[in-house]
Parts: structure tokens; sequence; C-alpha cells
């Protein structure tokens, strides 16, 4: 491009090369890892900071444009308590049905030693499934993944919440 005076002018890169060329699936993925490992972190448990903080080339170097949810599910153990373990689960993107539900069931080696259970889902869950939760012997939470793209604690209106003392309940 020339400038007024016939000087070759240089410009700086071009918008289009900040456009993420990746897949939107492993783009979700990544987000909601995140998310998910930032909760773990403020309900206390141990959680690495290099897992939070892995960018979005990193994570796709390690899982590819189309992560498998089979590589995604990890566990974390909690910090004032290592006997409290949480696992996490992403199902896949069909209808999560009971035979599904059964399945995760029996993959669960060490059940015994889990506290919880996420499961993280890209669809609906059937009522059946729902029903068949109840042969976990822990607490199981269930979260849709784009519910998680985002970590809504971290927005700028969003206050604080912490847990009330006795003594401030009485107070209060």
């Amino acid at each position: 491009m020339e400038g007024d005076n016939g000087e070759e002018r240089i410009l700086g890169p071009c918008l289009s090369g900040y456009v993420d060329d990746g897949s939107t699936e492993s783009h979700r993925y990544y987000l909601s890892r995140r998310t998910v490992l930032e909760m773990l972190r403020d309900r206390g448990y141990s959680v690495p900071s290099s897992e939070i903080d892995l960018s979005l080339q990193d994570f796709r170097a390690l899982h590819g444009q189309n992560p498998d949810v089979e590589r995604l599910r990890f566990s974390a153990t909690h910090t004032s308590d290592p006997s409290e373990r949480i696992l996490v689960i992403y199902c896949g993107p069909g209808i999560v049905k009971v035979n599904v539900i059964r399945g995760l069931h029996g993959q669960i080696a060490n059940r015994d030693t889990l506290t919880g259970l996420i499961l993280i889902l890209q669809s609906q869950i059937t009522s059946q499934a729902l029903k068949n939760l109840d042969l976990y012997p822990f607490k199981v939470e269930m979260f849709q993944i784009t519910d998680l793209l985002v970590n809504i604690t971290k927005h700028v209106l969003k206050p604080k919440h912490q847990v009330l003392t006795e003594q401030a309940k009485q107070n209060s």
C-alpha cells in the first residue's frame, strides 16, 4: 500500500489472523473444562494452575480438533480432606439414556473412594436415566456444556458469596 508521498506503508496484522481456525467442538470442550476446573478450585479441590492456564492451542495439541469424551474425564481430591474425591465425566453428544448411566456406573471402578460425580451433558437426559442416578452412593451433579462456556463467577457484577457462620446467621 502506498502512502501520500509515494512511500510504501506497512500495516499491522490483519484481524483475520486472530480468527480461530479450529473446530467449535474443541473450543466448547476447552472452555467448559476450564470452567469446571476453576469451579473445583473454588470449592477447595486440588487443581493445578497449569491445567487451568492451559491455552486453547495446547488443549488442541493434547486432545485434537474433535476431542474424545473418554479422554476428557478427570478427578480431583479435596485439599483439606484427601479422602474426598470428585470425578468429572463428559457425556457424548447424544441423548443420555439409561444404558449410558448404567454403563458409567460399571466403568467407575473405585466408586467406594468417590464422594461426588459431575456429569457434563451436551444434550438432554431421559427421566429414566435421572432415576438411575440413584444407583450412585454419592452426590451427582449435572451441568449442560453450554452453561459452562463462561465462568459467571468471574463477572464484574457478580458478588462473591460466602458461607455465613452461625453467629452471622443469628445477627441477621
